[in-house]
């Protein structure tokens, strides 16, 4: 698409917004029921290009993209009316008399920028938050996932009229030029270095943005742990969709007195979770393209490697691998992973390692396996990151009910659910004063000290 092209469209999308077409509940029920019934009606086109694009089995594409899509459609379809509805509010007695309330309005005209890692979950599902807050929005999934952004464009076409909602699909040529575009609010999700050019040119119009970055999120182990269900858990969080997942444990912090326990149990799920040979295993993916499968290549020192190592260039394969011995200036440790390596290093004082992590960059997520309860209030109260888990990985993103956000170099904003309507509305603060009385206090001329002392009563 030329920039001629985005420019006509965005046009088209501040008239049929400044129309108020978008603003009535009912128009947007509609709406999320018709996505709802094409994300349904399309589950195999969408499993199929997941497939072609990722390797994701097509249980895997339903349980982590168009499943927890349908999940977030179907929140906002039950509660809309309640998130759209304005709130009152206490109005101060210097202010009678008067109504005060909260009215949650659109944005209006927005950019949804989404990753090439779970193309179609990372596209509808802040699509769904834009269209229950009433906003239009032009959608430009990743070129590097070019099957699912050809269903996503077939689906949105199918539900919508591009002055509504439009997909506008191709590489770095269309993102600068949408970038150069006035939105009213852009929503990205990806790596910190675009997130960066994003939020540059956004300042540009003082647009307001949501960023999910990523970052290395640390998964710490000590020596109270379920170790057994804690492999178990980390072997399922971090090799899932082959390790590129922004949340996935990036690498873990063991204490070191249950390491080689940790590792033992590891290597058996790996083994139970995807067969001897996971290169063959159908339900096991593939890195998204030759760059990336080089870039993680390069990261994996021979010598370190505890367990797994082998690769298929020729499908861009991993296998899961474990590495043991890391120190923090090794290579694994200088970037933020995004494919099936686990780098293993320990700590001996847990006091330590915490003060340690606060003078890294604020991860996306943390998890901590523990049964210490001081351990747990240590960490979540002591340490900034974006979400994270108490004895389990990945799953605190697979709600609707809670926020999901980074925090610093992992992003800013958050979105699911009540946070995601938010996210893309103003609220606006608004006193209805009424006209039948009209206290005198606050007009000039100043002179009476009875007005004074009884501003201050109002103040109390």
């Amino acid at each position: 698409m030329t920039d001629q092209e985005i420019r006509r469209l965005l046009d088209d999308q501040r008239t049929y917004y400044r129309s108020g077409a978008t603003i009535p509940i009912g128009f947007r029920i509609e709406q999320l029921k018709r996505l709802y019934t094409a994300v349904r009606k399309y589950e195999d086109e969408i499993g199929d290009a997941l497939k072609k694009d990722l390797g994701k089995s097509h249980y895997e594409g339903f349980m982590c993209e168009s499943g927890l899509a349908l999940s977030e459609i179907s929140y906002m379809i039950r509660n809309i009316r309640r998130l759209a509805k304005r709130k009152t509010v206490h109005t101060p007695l210097a202010q009678f008399a008067s109504h005060s309330y909260c009215q949650p309005v659109p944005y209006g005209n927005t950019l949804i920028m989404s990753p090439w890692n779970y193309p179609f979950l990372l596209t509808i599902d802040p699509l769904a938050d834009a269209i229950a807050a009433g906003n239009t929005a032009i959608v430009k999934p990743s070129a590097y996932s070019p099957a699912t952004s050809a269903i996503i464009e077939k689906i949105l076409a199918e539900c919508f009229p591009p002055e509504y909602v439009a997909v506008v699909t191709g590489g770095r040529k269309e993102n600068a030029a949408l970038l150069e575009q006035q939105f009213d609010f852009i929503f990205f999700t990806g790596s910190q270095a675009v997130g960066r050019e994003v939020l540059r040119h956004a300042a540009e119009y003082l647009t307001p943005v949501v960023l999910e970055l990523g970052g290395k999120s640390p998964c710490i182990v000590d020596s109270s742990a379920n170790i057994r269900l804690a492999a178990k858990r980390i072997v399922f969080g971090k090799y899932l969709n082959c390790g590129q997942t922004c949340v996935a444990p990036d690498y873990v912090l063991c204490e070191a007195t249950v390491k080689d326990e940790l590792l033992t149990e590891i290597k058996k799920q790996i083994r139970l979770q995807f067969g001897d040979d996971p290169l063959t295993n159908p339900d096991y993916g593939k890195i998204i393209n030759e760059k990336h499968f080089k870039r993680l290549c390069g990261l994996m020192d021979k010598e370190k490697i505890a367990f797994g190592g082998s690769k298929n260039e020729a499908t861009c394969q991993i296998a899961p691998t474990v590495m043991d011995r890391i120190c923090e200036n090794d290579a694994i440790m200088g970037e933020e992973i995004f494919g099936p390596i686990l780098p293993i290093l320990t700590y001996d004082d847990f006091d330590r390692m915490v003060q340690s992590l606060k003078a890294k960059q604020k991860p996306l997520a943390l998890y901590l396996f523990t049964s210490n309860k001081a351990h747990i209030k240590q960490v979540t109260e002591g340490l900034s990151y974006g979400g994270g888990c108490i004895n389990d990985v990945v799953i605190h993103l697979a709600t609707s009910e809670m926020g999901f956000g980074g925090v610093g170099e992992s992003g800013m904003g958050a979105y699911h659910g009540k946070t995601g309507f938010a996210a893309f509305s103003h609220t606006k603060s608004i006193v209805d004063k009424k006209t039948w009385i009209d206290l005198p206090m606050r007009y000039q001329p100043y002179k009476n000290r009875f007005y004074e002392k009884l501003l201050h009563l109002f103040l109390k």
